[in-house]
């Protein structure tokens, strides 16, 4: 039995596997906690970890491939000209066991970044810290002077989008 990889259709990677699982296949999606801003506000999203993909497990010598293919929300199988690619057991074994960790941040202290709206709007500054659920302290150049001031989470975003 290897491990492939399969490439779903655009936001359907829980329907695919669902749906492989309920074929009686052994499917598997590793999923993420982020931080990202929806609707003005920081929340912690889980999605998953490779977008658009996860990993099914098969025997290459008994298992018919087709009904794969036509599974809803199934792209395709992962393939190098037309025989399926597989991965590493150590690989699937590595991502398994990855131990939980805490949620990735959208903005982390001393990251650059550009205020999109508000007041400040079009000032460059450095975030320092998460300033209760909705605010954000951001150090900005004012007048040749450093002020560290308290903004709006919604208007702040890494100067790198």
């Amino acid at each position: 039995m290897l491990w492939y990889a399969v490439h779903s259709r655009p936001k359907q990677e829980h329907r695919a596997l669902e749906n492989l699982q309920n074929q009686g296949y052994e499917a598997w999606l590793p999923m993420i906690t982020l931080e990202k801003l929806r609707r003005g506000r920081l929340t912690e999203v889980v999605e998953p970890m490779f977008s658009r993909y996860l990993f099914i497990r098969l025997d290459t010598e008994h298992t018919n491939w087709s009904p794969i293919r036509s599974t809803l929300g199934v792209s395709r199988l992962v393939s190098f000209g037309n025989r399926p690619a597989p991965i590493s057991d150590v690989l699937i074994q590595t991502l398994r066991s990855m131990p939980e960790r805490p949620p990735e941040k959208l903005l982390q202290p001393g990251q650059a970044v550009r205020m999109v709206d508000g007041p400040l709007k079009g000032l460059d500054g450095v975030y320092q810290q998460a300033d209760g659920e909705q605010r954000a302290m951001v150090l900005i150049d004012l007048m040749s002077k450093q002020h560290l001031v308290s903004v709006q989470t919604q208007h702040v975003f890494p100067a790198s989008m």
